[in-house]
């Protein structure tokens, strides 16, 4: 049989109540008390089952997500998810809510993070540039003992608890080969175009992509990147800008958000080169894209897994409990026009 709470307490010498207040991490037990329960525990191998306990006490979670407001397919994917997931929330005992943020606004957004602490929630599930106001904000939430993870896009140097999204330096290192492989045999240039290079992500993408043409594909030469920040114009007043200046550009690298624009310029040019266009994630635009040879290649993360393990991490995080690293792994995929399914 399983050992219970009564026979830690028998082995300690202590009442029911002391037990509680150690398991569940209360304060009003002296450190002698303390070690003598934890003690009982290791030598009984008691193992809490923290389903059951929140069931008992009827517990129920509270859970945010925070995004950026922007017009990207791949966000309003995110987003679906997120509202599927609350649909189900009943369920799993588990209230979640969405808040959004002026895309490229960290004022407004630390301002959202900072409300959150007044309210009773167990954890939040952030997408945002790292930025210094914004870690400071996770700070003063892992203060009031909310539970953060980074969402596609890493903090790595904030007090955030985990990270929930593809590897984006591998990321970078898989396009720079199927650009590289796409190309063999010609020298040229290549375009990289993003959205924000403040945003974790890109940045951890452009260093992959760097890494792997500088070693081996050194004919193709990579230029400064493209930021859009969401403005339509811009971005294609840069594409046309570095094409002009470049009459050799092979190949174009997206980082980002901005696919559309992208495809929608190309497709007005009339050039007797033909580019290789390489984006990132999967949505109803770059897979007509793909069909109709607008785009060579697609790197995406699935929208699903990542709301999903956003939630069991931060259900675990709040129930201090172990994390399945391999369960919680998002996977980087390779679209192509012939695996299209």
């Amino acid at each position: 049989m399983r050992p219970t709470t009564s026979d830690i307490a028998k082995e300690a010498n202590v009442s029911l109540a002391t037990v509680d207040r150690v398991i569940n991490a209360r304060p009003g037990v002296s450190a002698n008390t303390h070690a003598r329960v934890n003690e009982a525990i290791k030598k009984l191998g008691y193992v809490r089952d923290v389903s059951a306990a929140n069931l008992a006490k009827k517990r129920q979670y509270k859970m945010v997500f925070v995004l950026p407001d922007e017009p990207s397919l791949f966000q309003s994917a995110l987003v679906s998810e997120i509202t599927s997931a609350k649909s189900r929330g009943t369920a799993d005992r588990t209230d979640i809510a969405l808040v959004q943020f002026p895309a490229n606004d960290p004022h407004t957004l630390v301002k959202a993070l900072r409300k959150l602490r007044k309210k009773k929630i167990d954890g939040v599930a952030i997408m945002a540039p790292e930025t210094p106001q914004v870690r400071d904000a996770i700070s003063e939430l892992k203060q009031h003992g909310i539970v953060v993870v980074a969402l596609v896009s890493d903090q790595p140097d904030s007090e955030s608890d985990y990270f929930i999204g593809i590897n984006n330096m591998a990321a970078g290192r898989t396009a720079a080969v199927l650009m590289g492989r796409f190309l063999t045999g010609k020298s040229g240039k290549v375009i990289v175009m993003t959205n924000s290079m403040q945003s974790h992500d890109s940045v951890d993408r452009r260093l992959g992509f760097d890494d792997v043409m500088l070693r081996q594909f050194p004919e193709l030469v990579v230029l400064p990147t493209l930021e859009g920040h969401g403005d339509m114009k811009r971005i294609t007043q840069s594409l046309s800008n570095a094409l002009s200046t470049h009459s050799d550009v092979l190949g174009i690298y997206s980082l980002s958000s901005g696919n559309r624009t992208l495809t929608e310029y190309l497709s007005t040019l009339k050039l007797n080169t033909e580019f290789v266009v390489i984006v990132h994630e999967l949505t109803s635009h770059t897979r007509q894209a793909l069909e109709q040879d607008a785009v060579d290649a697609v790197i995406t993360q699935n929208t699903g897994h990542i709301v999903r393990s956003a939630l069991r991490v931060l259900k675990a995080k709040s129930d201090q409990l172990d994390i399945d690293a391999s369960q919680e792994k998002i996977r980087i995929e390779i679209v192509l026009k012939e695996n299209l399914t």
